[in-house]
């Protein structure tokens, strides 16, 4: 497996540690569509639907994880959200909606598949970009 793949789910994974520790429901993972995938959906602690695109590289002095997120990707999140939220109105208040959210996840540990995720979260940083 390349090690591209290998980064984004260990990303993946910290995120939902990350999204757990701050009180959010997992509800799906890698929900996929013909045009896209969304990462993970979850609510939040005050119910609203969130959509989560991950975006997870190892610590570098000269990338960030969010330079990855590009509009075309964001286009097909966003298609992607409309039509599960459409075909899953049980899941929506409608006074609360639902809402795109960014995590950037950096990975600064020399052997990150050899740990498990709750403690490499330890060696992570962690930025959550809400309502994208």
């Amino acid at each position: 497996m390349p090690n591209n793949i290998k980064i984004g789910q260990i990303g993946e994974d910290l995120a939902c540690q990350y999204l757990l520790n701050n009180k959010y429901k997992i509800i799906d993972r890698n929900y996929r569509e013909t045009w896209g995938e969304i990462d993970i959906i979850c609510k939040n602690e005050n119910g609203v639907l969130v959509f989560v695109e991950v975006k997870a590289l190892k610590k570098s002095s000269f990338l960030n994880p969010e330079e990855n997120l590009h509009s075309t990707k964001l286009k097909k999140v966003k298609r992607t959200a409309y039509l599960y939220a459409n075909n899953h109105p049980e899941l929506i208040s409608d006074n609360k909606g639902w809402q795109i959210d960014l995590l950037a996840v950096e990975i600064d540990h020399s052997n990150p598949e050899n740990i498990d995720s709750k403690e490499l979260l330890k060696y992570c940083q962690v930025r959550h970009y809400e309502n994208i």
